[in-house]
């Protein structure tokens, strides 16, 4: 059986790493044992944060709400429990958005909602 040299692999391998770590500083973009732990951190880190974004983006909702409810003097909380017992299928994405891009239809439906 003819001899298998590995190099090609192992170049191959060394090489995906470093284009995974472009734009590092100092010597993760460079060295591949800190390339290496540099991605294992960034990938736990990119996890954690894509479940943080839906978090943070919710709480801005809610606080765009709030916003908007109370210039038609009605309190975040009361009104979620409105939209509850009125069974709407509007979430608070769609809810802020409306919010803030037709101020006129957001008020037509806290009134429907009343």
């Amino acid at each position: 059986m003819p001899r298998v040299k590995r190099g090609t692999t192992h170049v191959k391998r060394r090489k995906n790493i470093l284009k995974k770590t472009k734009g590092y500083n100092w010597g993760r973009k460079h060295k591949i044992k800190q390339a290496k732990e540099a991605i294992l951190h960034a990938g736990k880190h990119a996890r954690r944060d894509r479940r943080n974004k839906k978090r943070v983006n919710r709480r801005l909702w809610e606080t765009q709400l709030n916003a908007a409810l109370h210039q038609l003097d009605w309190k975040y909380s009361a009104f979620i429990h409105a939209l509850k017992t009125k069974k709407s299928e509007l979430d608070r994405k769609v809810l802020a958005q409306i919010a803030a891009k037709d101020p006129k239809a957001f008020k037509k439906i806290v009134e429907a909602i009343k």
